[in-house]
């Protein structure tokens, strides 16, 4: 389908803008989902001992998103800190994608789990200096929640308000393409137009559901499964737009510093990631429930169950970094104009993946690069 021509918006406008809104609505939040902040000691798991690695510590971010959740179970199973040994570990939540990327470029942060887009930006907008994708972790996970009493189909979404993330965020983008798939125009830098759209924090998104102040909402888990529990309804879930019904929502990705210094550091994790997601398909229950313990650490309120439940159903865990659905949505940023550029060429490094795959007996995967 031919998209409907958008106005071309400067990505430094687009990046200003973002910041700007993060920290307005970083104030607003105070704690929880909308704040940076380290994480204790006891939900990483203290160092299982034996030998140091090439570092004495290695810095992880993640999202507190159960799009995040080889993240969440590796830290509070003891993933990470066996495949580590003596090397400390010491994890750091985010609120969202473009602080990882801030954090990554800063050297803050040395490995993190992130989305699709922020991970893409990073890449394009450092001419491919800033990061490596080196893992998947999840599909899915995303839907279309709205207001049943404003909202019936997919045509009543043209004139309404709804939410995404952030910014340029890959739920953002998402919006915005399927949006012009259906010759609906937005301008991508304001939201305004056939649809506003309103880049809130997942946090504040619900409140403003609950006040009415928002028709819908294009969000993550556990976002989506919480605004369904306030009265919203599910109207379109994203995996139903992709073939096979798999796309990329979370990847790990480094410093390509840190990976030539010390690619030790990244196998061990990367192995730490992959027996993670081992772990979660064969014990979902007990899975689920790590991860929402681990949740409640981050934001301190529990999740509960039968949220946990929903939105736990929505999320394929997988190493497979489902490399050409990353190509897609980079295509899609640029036929929006939020990207100057599509070109991906060196973004995956594969081989702590390959190694790690390989040590645990299962079957390789690809970047797919042409």
């Amino acid at each position: 389908m031919r998209l409907a021509p958008l106005p071309s918006v400067p990505l430094t406008r687009l990046v200003a803008a973002a910041v700007a809104l993060t920290v307005a609505l970083s104030l607003l939040a105070g704690c929880g989902y909308g704040k940076n902040r380290p994480v204790t000691a006891d939900a990483a798991g203290a160092p299982a001992g034996g030998p140091k690695l090439s570092v004495d510590t290695v810095r992880i971010g993640y999202l507190p998103n159960l799009t995040h959740a080889t993240a969440l179970v590796g830290l509070e199973r003891g993933f990470f800190a066996r495949e580590l040994k003596g090397t400390a570990l010491a994890p750091r939540s985010f609120n969202a994608g473009p602080a990882v990327i801030e954090a990554l470029n800063a050297g803050s942060v040395d490995i993190a789990w992130t989305g699709p887009s922020p991970a893409i930006n990073g890449y394009l907008r450092s001419g491919g200096d800033a990061l490596r994708i080196v893992a998947g972790a999840a599909s899915g996970g995303v839907r279309l929640v709205v207001n049943p009493d404003r909202v019936r189909s997919l045509n009543e979404v043209k004139g309404k308000r709804i939410a995404t993330p952030q910014l340029g965020n890959t739920q953002d983008v998402a919006f915005l393409h399927w949006a012009a798939s259906r010759g609906w125009k937005i301008d991508p830098a304001t939201g305004r137009g056939d649809v506003s759209l309103v880049r809130t924090d997942n946090r504040v998104t619900v409140d403003a559901f609950r006040s009415g102040s928002l028709d819908g909402a294009w969000v993550p888990e556990p976002t989506a499964s919480i605004l369904v529990a306030e009265g919203a309804r599910v109207l379109l879930d994203e995996a139903d737009l992709w073939p096979g019904r798999r796309f990329v929502t979370t990847n790990v990705i480094v410093s390509p510093r840190f990976l030539a210094k010390h690619r030790d550091v990244v196998d061990a994790v990367v192995r730490a990631s992959v027996a993670a997601n081992a772990w979660i398909a064969d014990h979902s229950e007990e899975a689920r429930t790590a991860a929402g313990a681990h949740l409640k650490r981050l934001t301190g309120q529990a999740l509960p169950a039968a949220v946990l439940d929903a939105a736990w159903k929505g999320i394929t865990f997988t190493n497979d970094p489902l490399a050409p659905t990353l190509r897609a949505q980079a295509r899609h940023a640029a036929r929006l104009r939020l990207l100057e550029s599509a070109d991906l060429t060196g973004i995956y490094d594969l081989g702590p993946l390959k190694r790690a795959l390989r040590s645990a007996g299962l079957p390789p995967v690809t970047d797919d690069a042409p």
